[in-house]
């Protein structure tokens, strides 16, 4: 429940039905529908005024009835001077969190057009969402409006900004909440009103056409790093944050012109110190921004107006992580048509790992850093079983964490800036997060990057869902050769003597797990989403066979098919659970194969019959046998050249090609079967995840198979 509702509750100033849809203002007795959500912003509006403005309840109006020429219109909330409610002072208007930029000052307007439709003399205007608020001091004889930092608090004065380290002062009477001072704090926030914070300024950088959705993200991105930034300065309690609006002296007299021109001076001066904030974090974080903000001082402005309250680092990191993958996700999938990975498949991939602070951990398809962000929050939970949360020991236990063991690649250079981002807001380990091809080789990404952790064999864990359905092409990535899986091998029953072969091309996701391959410890782990063909498809086989070479499979477990259809993809899927062989254990498994398959061909005389096969082909269609001559020709040239005998030399062709692959197939079955007997035989994890806690529209559904196979995965795991 809001906090503002809960003391509101307390004091008696409102009450509820059972079913929280009606609300009563006791002082008026009115009853509302809370349902409304204009109606809630009205609400906290109100008991703001009365708890935070410390505002008498007796001279606050809600609902009141206001003459527009022959008509009459209702204001929300009006605040007299005095007792008997005369003589008005402060005009709000309350909007639903959703109102557009363009609805917002039309609500301005409203507004204002009360404030001079009343008598009296109306000082202040409140135009408030919930989640941006417009406050106007207005003199009605001169026809002028300046805007303000904020309404007054009840007995004071207008002050020149809003919100300080350690907020707002109150008397040493702790039953008396008369606050002694105008300036506030920065509010810890929940995570739909971040979200939607989050939306409405991104939607009033892009509406107006300036900027395409993708660079208002960009340039949103960067005011949000200035904003984390700006929290995380050292400053005394008491001092002004730099990311807010500030106000101007203004003279007694100015008018409308003049107070215009103030107004663009503040709006510059903001400017400039959001421009000062995004360059110290940039000297600090070089990595993250490499160009300048493209926003104008006015664009500024706006966005500056929908984050300023809020404390991005005090408010709760799941709300806050949430929040922004939310907005995140849902602006991806609409303009990149990127495929992030569901939080609840990442919940259960990282909780069955043995991921610990000392872990080094890798995405090597980071995307948006879903999987980072989880490994952290695991770390960062198990700090708690050791030491006491916001002590320095629990800090650096997962703080080290994300600063020196968390590693992730994405080659979009954007929504890897993005990830870093949400790495920030999540309290660091963005460094590690780089933006290039995830299938460059070791050397070559720590040489582009400067980044010397990316060393092939140094991770513990690597969790991971890579790009399906792409392909790499020799053409295009010189590096496809450098890659088993980009070369044909030579197939064990092959009898022409073939010479490994370069690929034309091949899928990123099977490229992806000899690249996890390479980069995995021995012994370390890797979870991998892949589709199911890898698994079922007969053409695939060789990938299961280096699968199978190069790692110890744990677990197969086995997606619905809608898994990924509310994140835009349709592909069946599974995860894949591997644990890496050693060297002495890989090369074990390869010399087994290996002898196995040359004892079979021995035992089968395998070379003998296939010869036999191919001499016993070219005498029949050399000597003719059994074809039917109706070509009118005796002599053997002419009929061999004739349609007739070319069509029959291409079946007794297939015919012998048939029996080869069928005798194959029996030397291949043979080598399945005595394959398990050969070679270390273990326990392999399998489940059937029929409900993973959403259905195909994204929407929360109460069956969730991934909790329960995850403590079972984990338990299995653990034996290993």
């Amino acid at each position: 429940m809001n906090d503002y509702i809960q003391k509101g509750i307390e004091k008696g100033l409102i009450s509820f039905n059972d079913d929280y849809s009606r609300i009563t203002y006791k002082h008026v007795n009115k009853t509302c529908n809370y349902l409304d959500p204009e109606e809630q912003i009205e609400a906290e509006s109100f008991l703001k005024l009365v708890l935070v403005y410390n505002y008498p309840v007796q001279r606050i109006k809600l609902f009141e009835k206001v003459t527009m020429g022959a008509s009459k219109k209702e204001a929300d909330i009006i605040i007299y001077e005095d007792d008997l409610c005369l003589n008005p002072s402060i005009i709000v208007e309350c909007k639903k969190q959703e109102v557009s930029e363009a609805e917002f000052l039309q609500a301005i307007e409203q507004a204002a057009s009360y404030a001079y439709a009343l008598s009296g003399t109306v000082k202040y205007i409140w135009t408030t969402s919930g989640i941006k608020n417009s406050y106007l001091q207005i003199d009605k004889e001169r026809q002028t409006r300046i805007q303000i930092p904020n309404i007054p608090i009840f007995g004071k004065a207008v002050q020149k900004y809003n919100f300080v380290k350690g907020g707002r002062l109150r008397n040493e009477d702790p039953g008396n909440d008369v606050i002694k001072q105008q300036f506030f704090d920065l509010e810890q926030v929940s995570e739909s009103e971040l979200t939607n914070r989050f939306k409405k300024a991104h939607q009033s950088l892009w509406a107006g056409g300036e900027l395409n959705p993708s660079d208002a993200f960009d340039e949103l991105d960067k005011l949000i790093f200035c904003k984390i930034w700006d929290e995380r300065k050292p400053r005394k309690k008491g001092e002004p944050y730099d990311f807010q609006i500030f106000d101007i002296e203004k003279p007694k007299n100015a008018t409308q012109k003049d107070i215009d021109a103030i107004e663009q001076q503040i709006t510059m001066d903001l400017a400039k110190r959001i421009f000062a904030l995004y360059e110290e974090g940039r000297n600090k974080d070089k990595e993250v921004f490499k160009d300048n903000i493209r926003l104008t001082p006015q664009r500024i402005r706006t966005v500056v107006s929908y984050l300023q309250e809020a404390n991005l680092s005090k408010t709760d990191l799941d709300s806050k992580g949430k929040a922004f993958e939310t907005f995140m996700g849902s602006y991806f999938r609409g303009d990149f048509g990127q495929y992030f990975t569901p939080r609840n498949i990442v919940k259960f991939i990282v909780d069955v790992l043995p991921i610990k602070n000392d872990s080094k951990v890798l995405d090597t398809s980071c995307g948006s850093g879903g999987f980072l962000l989880y490994a952290l929050d695991k770390v960062r939970k198990q700090a708690g079983d050791y030491f006491d949360a916001g002590t320095v020991d629990h800090y650096n236990h997962w703080h080290d964490f994300a600063s020196k063991n968390l590693f992730g690649i994405e080659i979009n250079e954007q929504i890897a800036r993005t990830a870093k981002m949400n790495m920030i807001i999540h309290d660091d380990g963005h460094t590690n997060v780089i933006s290039s091809d995830g299938l460059l080789r070791d050397n070559v990404l720590m040489e582009k990057t400067a980044n010397k952790g990316f060393e092939y064999g140094t991770f513990d864990v690597i969790i991971t869902n890579p790009p399906f359905g792409s392909t790499v092409k020799q053409t295009e990535k010189a590096y496809l050769h450098q890659y088993l899986f980009g070369n044909k091998d030579v197939d064990w029953l092959d009898t022409k003597n073939s010479a490994v072969k370069e690929r034309d091309s091949q899928s990123t996701e099977i490229l992806f797990i000899e690249q996890d391959k390479n980069f995995l410890k021995e012994g370390g782990y890797l979870a991998i989403v892949i589709p199911d063909g890898i698994i079922t498809n007969s053409s695939l086989q060789y990938v299961r066979d280096n699968i199978e070479e190069w790692f110890r499979i744990v677990a197969v477990v086995s997606m619905p098919q809608d898994a990924f259809k509310a994140n835009g993809a349709g592909v069946k899927s599974s995860v894949l659970f591997l644990k890496k062989w050693t060297k002495e254990q890989s090369q074990k498994i390869k010399d087994t194969k290996f002898k196995l398959q040359e004892r079979i061909k021995k035992e089968a005389n395998y070379y003998t019959i296939v010869d036999k096969l191919e001499k016993t082909k070219k005498d029949i269609i050399k000597n003719h046998v059994g074809f039917d001559n109706n070509t009118g020709y005796t002599d053997k040239k002419s009929i061999e050249k004739s349609d007739s005998f070319i069509e029959w030399k291409k079946q007794i062709t297939e015919q012998y090609k048939q029996k080869l692959d069928d005798f194959k197939e029996q030397l291949i079955e043979d080598y399945n079967s005595k394959l398990q007997k050969e070679i270390v035989d273990y326990p392999i994890f399998m489940a059937i995840a029929d409900q993973i806690g959403y259905d195909a529209t994204g929407k929360e559904i109460p069956t969730n198979d991934l909790e329960m196979i995850g403590e079972e995965l984990k338990k299995f795991i653990e034996t290993l």
